[in-house]
């Protein structure tokens, strides 16, 4: 089986990214922002996916962390619509609610080549360690803006701002998973129109 990769390196005078991603991997990881809680947030989301990911990441986080959590989302973004390919055989749509606790999430994926983000998720503590959760819809705008995913993510129950955290991170990856799977029965590309 040949593998899905894609390799993205991006610097500004913000910060400097290097990334990795395997869509056919295991769940391996190396996770290393400055940023402890999106370290763990991108570990998980590599296990439960089954993604092997690599990240490396130097930002300005002496002034905060919005630049360096903006540009990973648009290096991992970007490694995954080149890791798609020519999407033929493509599964497209993916889904998934995961609970955490008493948290419950819903993310649905189509890899329709238009990026767009609809977020509904309310976290009402401003950070969880050093990380603003008001960037994690910063975060997957910018996933689903370079990637040309429609992502759908919205919180279905929770109160504790770490477990929501982690089930809306867990079901991007479940339903990241599922929509990149390649189908058999698919022939071509998973369009009407022929293209994606």
């Amino acid at each position: 089986m040949t593998h899905r990769k894609g390799e993205v390196e991006r610097t500004t005078k913000e910060t400097r990214i290097r990334l990795s991603l395997d869509l056919d991997g295991s769940g391996e990881s190396e996770i290393s922002t400055g940023i402890g809680f999106l370290d763990h947030m991108l570990s998980a989301m590599a296990r439960h996916g089954r993604l092997d990911l690599m990240v490396e990441a130097r930002g300005d986080l002496e002034i905060d962390p919005h630049h360096t959590v903006e540009d990973i989302g648009i290096v991992l973004g970007t490694a995954i619509a080149k890791a798609l390919g020519d999407k033929i055989g493509l599964s497209r749509y993916g889904s998934a609610i995961v609970p955490m606790d008493e948290a419950l999430v819903l993310t649905a994926i189509d890899l329709s080549g238009r990026g767009i983000l609809c977020y509904d998720v309310e976290i009402v503590q401003e950070k969880i360690g050093t990380l603003d959760t008001v960037l994690f819809s910063e975060f997957f705008e910018s996933v689903a803006r370079n990637s040309g995913m429609t992502l759908h993510i919205r919180k279905l129950a929770g109160e504790d701002p770490h477990h929501t955290a982690e089930a809306v991170f867990k079901s991007f990856a479940k339903a990241l998973e599922a929509a990149t799977r390649i189908n058999d029965r698919i022939k071509g590309v998973p369009s009407t129109k022929g293209m994606l």
